[in-house]
């Protein structure tokens, strides 16, 4: 099977001094990703310990908080692997220069608005849906000109999240009562199954080529198939009837059957090689989300909020600044065998976040806020050191001196 993210050699050279961040897709997107998860996580904290309840109008501050991590944050780093992951697939050239520029203004204008603004939220709307709409022609364009179909079911995902999008702004601009809600779900769910999508396309091999030993990992197609109608299952359930024992039954599925194919991905050299651990450890705590939410129909004592943070942080954070970490090494001609030493910092940093949010509250509840606090800190500190560590990285030229 093709891998996501194909390093071959490009057929000419460039100079290897000058300013790149607008050479590839994932440059520009990884570094504002990075930097935008530090600021906005900072700005949601001001609001938070300051009880402001609302950001605007129609929608409260939890749910803009929720937005902007889903749909700001974790689509930039979409944004980025795809364009840079779609160039590969097919051999076409994607957006550069100029037209990544644009790409990108769209995306900084709408974060811009929803971060200092967001009583402006028609104008974050029209820059918000257009960076959507742009990343999907763009995305689709190379993949239907070369005939790749079987590369649409994750383009079919980045659509849903960007009808999920519209929901949200249907609220915000007071049309709808409940798009926030929808939407919330949509972008978390659908961001997991993607992770969980490309991470069954890509991790097998990685670990197989990245260990010392002699490996070759199984995978099974029921299991796969299992789990994407599972993962439908649950978010369809959740936005029609909501019915609490399916919840639990999905849940529980989804949690045995990701836990059964994580296992059969394990071998012990991972454990040596932190742009594999980070990559497995993250789909673990996807694992212990999907677990948590079937407890909190089942035991009742867990809030569905931990499971909710368990994912975004634990799966989403982790498993997207492995993958950020991993791909800017290898498209800028570095050896992705030797990160640098501090992503095991980074990492650790957003291991640490993801337990303290989830698990400390259940284990010290009259701690909450510390929880917060502690999750928080150390959410900004691992993205602030990744934006530090990838700056040169990501804004030079390839050191190998070709085009990327």
């Amino acid at each position: 099977m093709q891998p996501l993210i194909q390093i071959s050699p490009p057929s000419r050279k460039l100079p290897t001094q000058g300013f790149a961040l607008f050479n590839l897709g994932f440059r520009p997107f990884f570094l504002l990703a990075a930097t935008f998860a530090t600021l906005s996580m900072a700005v949601w904290m001001a609001r938070y310990f300051q009880y402001n309840a609302q950001s605007s109008t129609t929608i409260s501050a939890s749910q803009w908080h929720a937005h902007e991590m889903l749909y700001g944050f974790a689509f930039a780093v979409i944004a980025g692997f795809l364009l840079t992951a779609v160039k590969n697939w097919t051999g076409i050239p994607t957006l550069h220069g100029r037209p990544l520029l644009g790409l990108v203004a769209c995306w900084v204008i709408a974060r811009g608005v929803m971060l200092i603004a967001p009583d402006y939220v028609l104008l974050a709307a029209i820059f918000d849906l257009l960076f959507n709409g742009w990343l999907i022609a763009a995305v689709a364009q190379p993949i239907i000109k070369v005939k790749q179909w079987r590369q649409l079911g994750v383009l079919s995902k980045v659509v849903l999240l960007t009808m999920g999008n519209v929901a949200f702004y249907t609220q915000a601009l007071g049309w709808t009562s409940h798009g926030a809600h929808a939407a919330l779900w949509i972008g978390l769910l659908l961001n997991v199954s993607l992770i969980m999508v490309i991470s069954r396309r890509i991790l097998p091999m990685f670990i197989e080529r990245g260990v010392k030993e002699e490996v070759a990992l199984k995978n099974s197609a029921w299991i796969d198939r299992l789990l994407m109608v599972c993962l439908a299952a649950l978010l369809i359930n959740i936005l029609t009837v909501n019915a609490g024992i399916l919840n639990a039954v999905l849940g529980l599925t989804i949690t045995l059957s990701a836990g059964f194919r994580l296992w059969r991905w394990h071998t012990p050299g991972i454990w040596q090689v932190p742009l594999l651990w980070s990559f497995y450890c993250g789909l673990w705590l996807i694992n212990l989300g999907f677990l948590l939410y079937t407890l909190s129909f089942l035991a009742g004592s867990v809030p569905v909020i931990l499971a909710i943070h368990c994912w975004a942080i634990g799966g989403i954070g982790v498993i997207t600044l492995a993958m950020m970490a991993r791909v800017s090494l290898g498209h800028t001609g570095r050896n992705i065998h030797t990160p640098p030493r501090s992503v095991v910092w980074i990492f650790g940093l957003v291991i640490v976040a993801t337990l303290s949010r989830v698990l400390l509250p259940i284990v010290l509840p009259e701690f909450y806020r510390l929880s917060v606090m502690l999750a928080a800190s150390s959410w900004i500190a691992a993205f602030t050191l990744f934006a530090i560590v990838y700056w040169p990285i990501l804004s030079q030229p390839r050191i190998d001196g070709t085009p990327g």
